[in-house]
């Protein structure tokens, strides 16, 4: 599993940077993180139960607070903070970026649900 080696929170531009030990380095964008949050609020409890957040464009992160050596919890501007997320997962999200954000936005679409507020 990739553990970080640095964390960056950058509040102003609304998105977190980490660079991992396995020379990756990832950008994450404030809206990303939430709406891929782990949280069964977002997840469900099953496939079958994931929920299409919209709303986010705008969300920023308050804080980063870490859970044990394994995850951060971050806790957002519009108060979600139920999501643990493991350096497994963040780096998921790095690699899958592209493919996750594409299918957000066509389930927005789908939805007729939009990334503003």
């Amino acid at each position: 599993m990739p553990t970080p080696v640095e964390i960056r929170l950058h509040r102003a531009e609304k998105r977190l940077e980490i660079a991992f030990d396995d020379g990756s380095r990832f950008e994450y964008s404030a809206e990303y993180l939430r709406v891929e949050s782990p949280s069964a609020e977002v997840q469900g409890h099953g496939p079958d139960e994931r929920k299409t957040v919209s709303g986010r464009r705008h969300v920023g992160v308050l804080s980063l607070e870490p859970v044990g050596n394994y995850a951060i919890r971050i806790l957002f501007d519009d108060l979600h903070d139920t999501g643990i997320y493991s350096w497994d997962y963040l780096h998921t999200l790095g690699r899958e970026r592209e493919a996750r954000w594409r299918a957000y936005l066509e389930a927005l679409r789908v939805r007729g649900l939009s990334r503003e507020p």
